[in-house]
């Protein structure tokens, strides 16, 4: 089966399963915002990774909602633009699939999902008490691929500070038995990081 998509496209929702579904275990990166009167938003987005380490930026694309409007997280970038990413870890993971919630603009998912806010060094949005490594980032770009529904807009952020609890980093190595993070699969399927193995890269 093959497809070109300018001759045979394929509708959003089948794109969406497809891309989903093939690339994946993603990290999930669960993003504190904070619009300008200062109400705080969480938002979960399996679309993330590093994009570069000199300087530290993180990207995670969250897309345009079923009506095409642009969710909170984005929102609240272009009138607070800073934010703060954690990752996506077994043991807040009910939180974490509590704050994917469709809430309306200005409600709290830190209050939605019994989730205790802690301030972050550097910014102004709070982080997540009990997450043991919290990314404080300033808004470098959004890159926007349209306004129809499921379009991403790829937001670029600086990391500009570190929240490390002293038991996930020992100055070397993140501790991955104490960060335990998960990753997204299609549809409701998540998945561990337990079944590792490791390979020697060529030299």
């Amino acid at each position: 089966m093959h497809y070109l998509l300018d001759e045979t496209p394929l509708e959003a929702g089948t794109l969406y399963r497809l891309l989903s579904g093939s690339v994946c275990p993603r990290p999930i990166a669960w993003v504190a915002t904070q619009d300008r009167q200062g109400n705080a938003n969480l938002a979960p987005f399996s679309f993330f990774n590093v994009v570069s380490v000199d300087p530290p930026v993180l990207g995670f694309s969250p897309l345009q909602n079923g009506q095409g409007r642009s969710k909170d997280t984005v929102r609240n970038l272009e009138e607070n633009p800073e934010c703060v990413v954690h990752v996506g870890s077994e043991a807040l993971v009910e939180a974490l699939n509590t704050t994917s919630a469709s809430l309306p603009p200005g409600e709290d998912e830190f209050t939605l999902a019994g989730l205790e806010k802690a301030a972050m060094p550097g910014v102004s949005v709070p982080r997540i008490a009990k997450a043991p490594i919290a990314f404080g980032c300033r808004l470098r770009d959004i890159i926007r691929f349209g306004d129809q529904p499921m379009s991403g807009n790829l937001v670029l952020a600086n990391v500009i500070s570190l929240h490390l609890d002293d038991d996930v980093w020992d100055g070397r190595h993140v501790s991955l038995e104490v960060l335990n993070p998960v990753g997204r699969l299609a549809g409701s399927d998540y998945v561990r990081t337990t079944d590792r193995f490791a390979l020697q890269r060529p030299r």
